[in-house]
């Protein structure tokens, strides 16, 4: 049967392995608080970007539609105008009142067509100028966020570029650390870290204090983690406690 990694190993030898791994995963958050917030700036630009060049898409979509109905309400008018000519020439050469009235009606429904289409055309003017305006203001705002979206973008990659080889590097130590630690205390530890602000696990004792919580350590349990013969967490924190002096840290 295969044996489980770790679970031989002395109380000082997992202590050790717990804070070479802390150390090395601190490095990687010291580099990505270098990156900073930018990450998720870009990202957030990104969207509001998209969202922009969305909205005047469509802006520009329905500005197009009330072209076209001016277009066809222009042909309306036109239209209509041939037909009043048409009736009107026809009213000349009627037999009786009848035939004339049929036509007056049909020259006064063509008419009120004309008038219709006149309003319909004057509305959608008024309703293109402010979609106009609307389009002009979109354009210069999406112009000011895709410049700020380059610029972080650049900053992005100018601090990835000096960053990421160092932050690979420590990753593959990182991820060769865990093999040396069994698995119950990697997911305590890595509990402990994602419910810490500033993603330490494993701290060390500093002037008989946390050094995650900086509440004192009263000297009895201060003995006990020198003593090596238990894993010991901070009473206020949780974190898991080394001795330094006791610990090395492989280089």
């Amino acid at each position: 049967m295969a044996k489980k990694k770790g679970v031989d190993q002395t109380i000082g030898e997992k202590l050790t392995n717990l804070y070479e791994l802390q150390q090395i995963d601190s490095g990687i958050d010291r580099i990505r608080t270098i990156r900073g917030e930018l990450p998720l700036e870009v990202e957030d630009l990104e969207d509001e970007v998209a969202g922009l060049e969305t909205r005047l898409g469509k802006l520009e979509d329905e500005l197009k539609e009330l072209e076209t109905s001016i277009s066809d309400r222009k042909n309306m008018i036109k239209d209509a105008k041939a037909a009043i000519k048409k009736y009107t020439e026809q009213q000349k050469n009627v037999r009786n009142n009848r035939e004339f009235d049929s036509l007056s009606k049909e020259i006064e429904f063509q008419g009120l067509e004309i008038e219709l289409s006149e309003k319909k055309i004057n509305e959608s003017k008024v309703n293109m100028e402010h979609k106009m305006e609307i389009i002009t203001t979109s354009k210069e705002k999406l112009e000011e966020r895709q410049a700020d979206l380059d610029l972080k973008r650049k900053e992005l990659e100018e601090i990835a570029a000096e960053t990421e080889k160092d932050e690979q590097k420590l990753i593959k130590k990182s991820e060769k650390a865990r093999k040396n630690i069994e698995d119950r205390l990697i997911t305590a530890y890595d509990r402990l870290r994602n419910n810490s602000k500033n993603g330490l696990a494993v701290v060390s004792i500093e002037r008989d204090a946390c050094g995650g919580c900086f509440n004192k350590i009263p000297p009895q349990r201060q003995l006990d983690i020198k003593a090596h013969k238990k894993l010991i967490v901070c009473e206020h924190c949780g974190r898991i406690l080394v001795e330094p002096a006791a610990v090395e840290v492989k280089a």
